[in-house]
């Protein structure tokens, strides 16, 4: 079969989670002839995707939500008021997403939670099936446990994972644990889509703490826990378009623009890893053994981060206190469930896939449904 990629730009967890799914399908005699990558003027798309991925890539504007003034979590409110200011752009984009999808031949459309895509299947509802793959999607499984915290936010989140979706004939959602499918809401669960450089890495423990923040804000609450605390190594990765590719502060801190490959060898030789809690970077350290603290960023990392530690992958803070890490690292152990659940990702993906692409052969096409 043939598939079309659309995947949203934001972070490295949704692009990484492309390149897996591209390499699961083509291990398994499968195609995909396109990859449609949403972007935006504060991201720029990381080097070792387009070395990963072997489509043709092709961009498009997209939204995307904004930082605060301190550059750390998001502001919604501001938010909202840019993207319904670019809301005609908006709309180009999705008529550009719907001709792709018609002039790819492709025969499957798979959504890796790309706002428009659901937009282009509720104005045009084209006639090439999709399914959607992301962890959010466990957001509308009706025995997911959210935190108790901003119930406002958590049902704005809902609804946009919905919108991402309209018209899917199922949500494939990546989580960290077990659990059993709702039908209801066209919710199945399936594992993390970790990278095979991740499955075949070694891990050992190192002596420095390993550190990826989305918004790069939070590099001063880093710099200033790394003051009073200088013999500590640190090494962290970041998105700053504005600074070196290597940003050494001092011989024990470091700030690196992302780059999969050497993210992937500091992580895997670390003492524990600090986070802004976004869901591939949790799973990986979960998968390699690494005790975690998650500062989340935003509502749904407030709901990754909740979850995460309810399945013992580390502690959750609203700063980076790598003091706090550094005394959980002391008592941590790793999930050995969690590693058998990743391994049998494959096997559950592809019977999803190949379940979804032969029940839509027939498929009469009705009106989209959220």
């Amino acid at each position: 079969m043939k598939f079309l990629f659309i995947v949203q730009g934001e972070g490295r967890g949704h692009l990484t989670q492309a390149i897996t799914v591209e390499e699961m399908l083509r291990r398994n005699g499968h195609e995909v002839v396109e990859v449609l990558v949403g972007k935006s003027n504060s991201r720029k798309l990381p080097g070792f995707f387009n070395r990963s991925i072997h489509a043709p890539v092709k961009r498009f504007i997209s939204p995307n939500f904004l930082p605060t003034a301190a550059n750390k979590r998001v502001n919604l409110s501001l938010s909202v008021a840019y993207n319904l200011l670019h809301v005609p752009v908006y709309f180009k984009s999705v008529c550009y997403i719907r001709e792709r999808i018609k002039e790819s031949g492709a025969d499957m459309v798979i959504n890796f939670y790309e706002l428009l895509t659901g937009l282009t299947y509720l104005a045009f509802a084209p006639n090439v099936p999709y399914i959607c793959i992301g962890h959010q999607y466990l957001f509308l499984h009706n025995d997911f446990i959210f935190p108790k915290k901003n119930r406002a936010g958590i049902e704005m989140l809902k609804f946009f994972t919905r919108m991402t979706s309209v018209g899917a004939k199922e949500r494939l959602a990546l989580s960290f644990s077990t659990m059993a499918d709702d039908n209801r809401n066209r919710v199945r669960v399936v594992p993390p889509l970790l990278r095979q450089e991740v499955i075949v890495t070694e891990s050992k423990v190192g002596d420095y703490i390993h550190g990826y923040m989305v918004n790069s804000g939070f590099g001063e609450n880093v710099l200033e826990w790394h003051k009073n605390n200088p013999s500590v190594r640190m090494h962290f990765f970041w998105d700053k378009p504005d600074e070196p590719e290597i940003k050494k502060v001092d011989d024990t801190l470091t700030f690196q623009q992302i780059d999969d490959v050497e993210f992937l060898r500091r992580m895997a030789a670390c003492k524990a890893y600090a986070t802004t809690a976004g869901f591939e970077s949790v799973c990986e350290a979960m998968y390699l053994g690494k005790p975690l603290m998650m500062v989340p960023a935003h509502i749904e990392q407030d709901c990754n981060a909740y979850d995460a530690a309810r399945n013992g992958a580390g502690i959750v803070s609203e700063d980076f206190a790598m003091g706090d890490l550094l005394e959980f690292s002391k008592i941590y152990k790793p999930n050995r469930d969690f590693i058998r659940w990743v391994r049998s990702s494959e096997r559950l993906l592809m019977y999803a896939i190949e379940h979804n692409a032969a029940s839509s052969a027939n498929m009469i096409r009705t009106i989209p449904t959220i």
